[in-house]
C-alpha cells in the first residue's frame, strides 16, 4: 500500500523534472538564436576603442547623419532620383530585387558609380518568415551573385521584405554573411500618391542617425524628394549610406539594425 502511494508522488516529481528540463533548454535555445537589434549609435559605441572613420568619410560620430534607403528593383530608381540625389550629394543605399537586375544594367552601375550603397532585398520580395531555409538561401544568393556580376562586389548588407525576419532568417543571414537593416521611419508610399503627405511623414519622423525607407516604384515618391532633400538639408542633415551611419563599426552579419 505504501509503494502504491508513494507512486503518485514520485510521477509527480518525475513530470515536474521533465518539465524544468525542457524549459531550461528552450529558454538556452532561445537565448542562443534570439535577434539582436543595434541602433547605428549603439554599433558605433561597440567599434574598437581609438577606432578611426575611413578616411574622407563622414564621421557620424561628429555629424548629424541620416540615411535615405530605397527599396525596389533596379528600373525603378528613375535617372531623375539620381539626378536629384546627385545634386544635394546624398549618399543612399538601394536594397534591390534580385529578379530584373539583369535587365537594367547601366542602372545598377550608375548607382554604385555614384557612390551608392548597393543591398541584398530577396530575388522574388518573398517573405522570408514565410518560406524554407533553402528558399531563403536561394533568394538572398542569386540575389547577391546577380549584383556582384555587374557591380564587382557582393552586398554585406540585406533588407527582409515587409521586415519581416526572426531567428531562422538571422542565422542564415550570419551564413551568408550579411547584416539586416530595417529602418525607423517609412512614408508607407505603398498606401499614397500624395507627395506631400509622404514628404510629411518623413520629416516628422526623422532624426540623428534615422534609417528612412522610401520605394520609387510608387508615383509620389520620386516628385516627393526634392522636398525631403531640401528640408533636411536645411535641418543640418548629412546624408550618408548604412554602413557609413555604422562607421567606424562595421555590419556584423546576422544582427539587425534600425
Amino acid at each position: 500500500m505504501k509503494i502504491l502511494k508513494r507512486r503518485p508522488r514520485l510521477l509527480i516529481l518525475l513530470a515536474l523534472t521533465v518539465v524544468a528540463a525542457v524549459t531550461v533548454i528552450a529558454v538556452m535555445v532561445i537565448q542562443a538564436n534570439r535577434m539582436e537589434t543595434l541602433s547605428p549609435g549603439e554599433e558605433r559605441d561597440r567599434a574598437a576603442s581609438g577606432a578611426v572613420t575611413p578616411s574622407g568619410q563622414v564621421d557620424c560620430r561628429k555629424v548629424k547623419c541620416i540615411a535615405l534607403t530605397f527599396d525596389g528593383n533596379p528600373g525603378e530608381p528613375t535617372d531623375r532620383l539620381m539626378d536629384l540625389l546627385k545634386e544635394y550629394k546624398a549618399s543612399s543605399t538601394f536594397f534591390l530585387e534580385g529578379r530584373r537586375i539583369h535587365e537594367f544594367p547601366d542602372v545598377v552601375r550608375r548607382i554604385a558609380r555614384d557612390g551608392h550603397e548597393i543591398g541584398d532585398h530577396t530575388w522574388t520580395h518573398a517573405v522570408l518568415t514565410d518560406v524554407s531555409d533553402a528558399q531563403i538561401r536561394n533568394e538572398l544568393r542569386r540575389t547577391a551573385q546577380a549584383i556582384s556580376s555587374i557591380t564587382g562586389s557582393e552586398p554585406t548588407l540585406m533588407r527582409p521584405p515587409q521586415g519581416r525576419t526572426d531567428d531562422r532568417v538571422s542565422k542564415i543571414s550570419r551564413e551568408l554573411g550579411m547584416a539586416q537593416v530595417l529602418w525607423t521611419v517609412t512614408a508607407k508610399d505603398y498606401e499614397t500618391n500624395n507627395t506631400a503627405l509622404i514628404s510629411k511623414r518623413v520629416l516628422a519622423g526623422a532624426g540623428r542617425d534615422g534609417i528612412i525607407l522610401l520605394h520609387p516604384l510608387h508615383k509620389g515618391t520620386v516628385p516627393a524628394i526634392p522636398s525631403i532633400l531640401k528640408a533636411l538639408s536645411k535641418q543640418g542633415y548629412t546624408f550618408v549610406t548604412v554602413s557609413q551611419l555604422l562607421a567606424p563599426a562595421q555590419a556584423e552579419p546576422g544582427k539587425i539594425y534600425k
